[in-house]
């Protein structure tokens, strides 16, 4: 029995061939970039490329759909080929335990991908990513921040140069022109952050790195919405080319 029969009803088997033909690279496998993967495998996209240096942390739990008590410790790159090997077995997966910065971009071929989803935290890393995708003229979506909010029905598909609210946009905004790069689909939500600062005397300020005042909260809810929403984009993309 095909396991897409019922998105072949919505989609149509032209589509379904289309995806499972297509190869995506999904860079980020945490609160977002997980959901995306697992999203990206139940719709039938034939080839994943996977890339997170990371390891599953108890912390991570409470988040990411890759984090649970016997994936502790273990490499969030494995885990995730494992999980979508579960899922459909015939699915072509390339695990990579990279960290995405400007010292390992020349590690990836963008040419060889459909569509990238740019699901990662550091600034440096999503401007490379998507200097490197539009170089190669492949398309790409970027997760913006999901950090310390609570409304998942904030979350808004745009230009960057749309954007409003977010810190995260406003910096890749600003950077996106200073690089000539003048459109950018990005994935953001328009509530305002929680405050997470702590107080003076907080025992948690001892986990802190050194410069930060401040221990970034999430929930599960709100990533795992922005991971769908990226995917549906994704699928939405592929399918109308």
């Amino acid at each position: 029995m095909n396991p897409y029969s019922r998105t072949q009803f919505v989609l149509g088997e032209a589509a379904m061939q289309k995806l499972w033909d297509a190869r995506v690279a999904v860079f980020g496998l945490g609160g977002v970039g997980g959901y995306v993967v697992e999203a990206l495998a139940r719709s039938g996209i034939g080839t994943l490329d996977l890339i997170d240096h990371d390891t599953i942390s108890p912390t991570n739990i409470n988040r990411q759909i890759l984090a649970t008590q016997q994936t502790i410790g273990r490499d969030k790159a494995t885990v995730a080929a494992e999980r979508v090997a579960a899922i459909n077995p015939d699915i072509r997966v390339n695990a990579w335990k990279t960290f995405y910065l400007p010292e390992t971009a020349d590690s990836f071929d963008f040419t060889q991908y459909d569509y990238v989803v740019d699901a990662i935290d550091t600034v440096t890393g999503k401007l490379t990513l998507v200097e490197a995708a539009k170089a190669a003229g492949t398309p790409i979506i970027s997760s913006m921040g999901t950090g310390n909010k609570l409304d998942a029905t904030a979350f808004q598909v745009a230009d960057i140069s749309e954007t409003s609210v977010c810190p995260l946009a406003r910096i890749i905004r600003k950077e996106c022109r200073k690089r000539g790069i003048d459109r950018l689909k990005v994935v953001y939500s328009t509530e305002d952050p929680i405050d997470t600062t702590l107080p003076p005397d907080d025992p948690a300020w001892a986990e802190l790195p050194e410069g930060r005042n401040a221990l970034p909260g999430s929930v599960c809810f709100v990533p795992a919405v922005a991971g769908m929403i990226i995917a549906g984009e994704v699928i939405k993309d592929i399918v109308k080319e």
